[in-house]
């Protein structure tokens, strides 16, 4: 078991938590506030337990340098309009401004500190940035499971200086992503989608012998459909691993995993939404034509068989989503994963948009906030920011 905030006797003390506050900007404004929305549990928290919180985080990628369009002074403002709340702003993260502004907080009061990744030792997890890091706080708190499979000075660096516990929703990402690894609930069902079976081999190897069923979709299905020896067209097809494709549906078999794959596909001439379409069964896609998404009967036979699960894990679409033309695979199996009587996880971009524009977001059990965490955790690896962790009966 691990720490988490509730562990921590924090009042009137200084609280460093590690948010996650990368989000969408456009001319400084925020066009997507969902991860600073999933902190506020345990920013309010910490503020109704009379800490003085101080909040770190990245935005963008300013590779070690200071860039105006990459600063975090859009988000204090954002979460003051969230909480009605004033938010201190420091310019800095570490050094003379970022004590100053700490040095000056009262208990019940927020500060935000200037973007991390404006000092490249950040990335690098220098030990001495760390440390400065650490010198802030009383406590830190990883409430960040968006940058926890990166070993990071603000994720692991710091806890060579100060434990860890976990916040809310790292705890929430934990308990469902970890469990869905180590104690799924049966029958457990994983859905892989995405462009590439490269980039899920992973997941899909880690995974395979855990699940009562693994429905594979997307453009990496085109390389599952060659490997039974169907001709593919112009679809996207990763020939150089076709004979993987060919190895794992054997290992579906030997492990007892029930391997859907589309039996249709929704087909076109031009990588385009207007391009011209039509229906067509998985062995019979022609020269000149490449599947964009699964066919209806796909999506029937998808559904029916997610219907009976009582765990599902899904990550990534079933066709190119972005294409209104071509959504209607991923948009079914969005309404199948919330209409299953199951524990329902979604990772990933295109499955959590799916979700949220579908309406269904409050039909899912939880909904990750970390794309490449997710899939390391799912592929069963241990992520820094989570084994960085106190140990909750440490003395």
């Amino acid at each position: 078991m691990k720490k988490t905030v509730r562990d921590l006797q924090v009042d009137g003390k200084r609280v460093l938590v590690r948010v996650d506050f990368n989000v969408p900007l456009k001319d400084g404004v925020i066009t997507n506030d969902n991860r600073i929305c999933e902190s506020l549990p345990t920013i309010k928290y910490l503020v109704e337990h009379n800490a003085k919180v101080i909040l770190i985080s990245h935005l963008g990628r300013p590779k070690g340098e200071r860039k105006p369009e990459f600063t975090l002074a859009p988000c204090a403002k954002h979460l003051s309009k969230l909480l009605s709340k004033d938010i201190k702003f420091a310019d800095d993260c570490i050094g003379a401004v970022a004590e100053d502004a700490v040095a000056t907080l009262q208990p019940g009061e927020i500060l935000v500190l200037e973007n991390l990744r404006f000092h490249k030792e950040e990335e690098k997890n220098d030990p001495e940035f760390a440390k400065a890091l650490a010198s802030l706080a009383d406590f830190v708190v990883n409430d960040a499971f968006g940058v926890s499979h990166r070993a990071h000075a603000s994720v692991e660096g710091i806890s060579h200086f100060l434990p860890i516990a976990a916040g809310f929703l790292l705890e929430k990402e934990i308990e469902y992503i970890g469990g869905a690894v180590t104690n799924p609930q049966k029958p457990f069902a994983a859905i892989i989608g995405g462009a590439k079976v490269s980039d899920k081999i992973e997941v899909i190897s880690n995974l395979l012998p855990k699940v009562d069923m693994l429905i594979i979709g997307g453009g990496m299905a085109n390389t599952f459909i060659r490997a039974k020896g169907y001709d593919t067209g112009s679809s996207l097809v990763e020939e150089d691993k076709v004979e993987l494709a060919a190895s794992l549906i054997e290992k579906a078999k030997e492990v007892g995993t029930r391997l859907l794959l589309p039996v249709d596909f929704v087909v076109a001439q031009e990588f385009k939404n207007e391009a011209l379409q039509k229906n067509v069964m998985a062995d019979a896609i022609e020269d000149g034509w490449m599947a964009l998404d699964i066919g209806p009967k796909s999506r029937e036979l998808f559904a029916s068989a997610l219907a009976d699960m009582k765990m599902i894990v899904w990550n990534g679409p079933m066709g190119v989503f972005e294409m209104d033309n071509f959504a209607a695979g991923t948009n079914a199996v969005a309404q199948a994963v919330a209409e299953a009587d199951a524990i329902s996880i979604v990772g990933g971009g295109d499955s959590t948009a799916a979700i949220e524009k579908s309406g269904l977001a409050s039909e899912i059990s939880h909904i990750s906030t970390g794309g490449g965490a997710s899939l390391e955790y799912l592929e069963g690896k241990l992520l820094p920011g989570i084994a960085a962790l106190a140990d909750k009966y440490e003395s």
